[in-house]
């Protein structure tokens, strides 16, 4: 019957009595397959934004880690940005401290890993974190 359809008999799976085949054109059987495997190597997630200004409260840095927690525990990427905007950028120091207190509260709430160590761009600051794993966490609370 698949010689008079000018396709080729397939076995879909081997484990199961009797073997289960389909009519099908075996080149377009690998081809599914090939793109099959090569679908989830998606690496860490996405990578989720979230924005700091220089002047950003305590409460607001608070706010924004725990959103920063819930992206992370989705096993995505953050992407921090501290905008700087006219005599701001001259204060880079400052902004500097301001990104480090947001990654100290957020130290407290998760374990966390530096993916891109902070750089200075046009607009300001960035980084990417990532989540980190508990024993470093756990690490560091004993020391």
């Amino acid at each position: 019957m698949a010689k008079k359809q000018g396709l080729d008999l397939v076995q879909v799976t081997e484990k199961v009595s009797p073997p289960v085949c389909k009519i099908a054109d075996y080149g377009k059987y690998l081809y599914q397959l090939k793109k099959k495997e090569k679908k989830p190597t998606k690496k860490g997630g996405e990578t989720k934004g979230i924005r700091l200004r220089f002047k950003t409260g305590e409460h607001d840095l608070l706010t924004k880690a725990k959103q920063s927690v819930k992206f992370l525990e989705q096993g995505n990427r953050i992407k921090i940005d501290l905008i700087l905007r006219g005599r701001e950028k001259a204060l880079m120091a400052q902004a500097q401290i301001q990104v480090n207190k947001f990654l100290d509260i957020l130290k407290e709430l998760t374990p966390i890993e530096v993916d891109q160590p902070s750089k200075r761009n046009p607009r300001g600051i960035s980084l990417i974190i990532k989540k980190g794993n508990e024993q470093a966490k756990n690490k560091e609370i004993t020391e």
